[in-house]
């Protein structure tokens, strides 16, 4: 088993960074500026839509899809396997803007991956086409506040068949880009058959975001960082009214297809997660360098050089194990590599927090503040522990597997 990168992966990885380094980054105090400077829920600063149309124009969009068998008229993948993208995911993450304008930024990712994989002719012009040329962005509608969602047959939002109409009703809450001024629709899951077996009852299904009945209740903050303007919302929706053309794959479906939704999703959040880590330690030994305490460097106290060393251990460690998760879904499929992915959610996000922890104890009482980006780093880094599935489903899942090898063999 190889992760050496590709001669084509390492192309389009000098191709973005090129981008980044050459565009994005020079762009950055105008894109903080206009986004001061207007309003920030509503007003879209035009630099990035600037660089959105230079990065379509050089070709550097929409690289996040693997190869598929889906690809058809409406879109074919540029070709990057999982483990080819998984490094260049993991560059996109050193500046936070950088996904969205290469089009490769979550949720809008795994939506499309559903539409691509199975939606409809109707369904993908139009819904997928526009979120595909970067016109429009879309939220995905899972989590609810009156249940624990993170096992997922407890959801309660019901979606009623009427006539040629599904009929929704219920609450969703992190909603993450439900209020963006772009999002265009949400990809809801929801309980169409209660009395079906546990896990055919829920269904997915593509809801209009200005549909009649739909309202965003409030905005929630992430330890006070709001995000804006894409943002997590807690969405009500009473009597909303969508055509039945709007199921995706068929009712009872739809636990089939948040797994194969969520299994890409997770090796991007953690390859960012990993351009998080080595942030972090870069703020952290360029800190520890440049202070004095008792006579000399900061750094040069045991206590700073076990951490760092920890840290750099832990980041390839983690490296190596999202490569070979990428590289199982590449070469078994999603399913299969379930394990690996589990393995990869659970280690990233925590192992990021420490060394972003680390790294605001460095930084003493400037690392609390927002003089140094790591309070609002740490705040980002705590949310993906919860994001696509807290810590202790991904460990449930992996523990059961684990004991499954050992019961076989106990019950032979």
């Amino acid at each position: 088993m190889g992760f050496e990168q590709s001669a084509k992966s390492r192309e389009w990885m000098d191709r973005v960074r090129a981008f980044m380094d050459e565009e994005i980054a020079p762009a950055m105090p105008t894109y903080h500026s206009q986004a001061a400077s207007g309003d920030r829920w509503n007003d879209i600063p035009p630099i990035f839509d600037e660089l959105k149309a230079k990065a379509r124009a050089a070709g550097l969009w929409n690289i996040f899809m693997p190869p598929s068998d889906h690809d058809d008229e409406f879109f074919t993948s540029v070709g990057l396997t999982n483990l080819e993208y998984a490094p260049i995911a993991e560059l996109m993450g050193r500046i936070y803007i950088a996904a969205e304008i290469f089009n490769c930024m979550a949720p809008d990712t795994g939506n499309f991956e559903v539409l691509h994989r199975y939606g409809t002719r109707e369904q993908k012009q139009r819904f997928m086409i526009p979120l595909r040329d970067g016109l429009t962005r879309s939220a995905f509608l899972m989590t609810e506040p009156d249940v624990a969602s993170s096992d997922a047959r407890n959801i309660q939002t019901s979606i009623r068949r009427d006539g040629d109409d599904y009929v929704i009703n219920g609450r969703k809450w992190w909603s993450s880009g439900a209020g963006h001024p772009r999002c265009d629709f949400f990809i809801l899951m929801g309980k169409t058959d209660p009395d079906a077996p546990a896990y055919n009852q829920q269904s997915m299904i593509l809801v209009p975001r200005h549909t009649p009945g739909v309202t965003l209740v409030r905005h929630l903050p992430v330890f006070g960082y709001d995000h804006a303007p894409h943002g997590h919302f807690e969405v009500r929706l009473e009597d909303v009214r969508v055509p039945a053309e709007n199921m995706l794959l068929g009712e009872g479906r739809g636990f089939e297809i948040a797994q194969g939704r969520l299994g890409p999703g997770r090796i991007h959040h953690t390859m960012r997660n990993i351009a998080t880590m080595e942030i972090a330690l870069e703020k952290m030994c360029r800190r520890l360098v440049e202070r004095r305490a008792f006579g000399k460097a900061v750094g040069e106290h045991s206590v700073w050089e076990e951490r760092i060393a920890r840290a750099r251990c832990e980041i390839e460690m983690s490296r190596l194990l999202c490569l070979k998760a990428a590289h199982r879904m590449d070469t078994v499929g999603n399913k299969e590599a379930r394990a690996e992915i589990a393995m990869i959610k659970i280690a990233a996000p925590r192992i990021a927090q420490q060394i972003v922890d680390d790294a605001i104890q460095a930084h003493g009482g400037g690392g609390v503040s927002d003089d140094f980006g790591l309070a609002e780093m740490w705040a980002n880094t705590r949310i993906v522990r919860l994001t696509d599935g807290p810590d202790e489903v991904h460990e449930r899942q992996l523990a059961r597997m684990e004991l499954d090898k050992y019961r076989k063999g106990a019950a032979s």
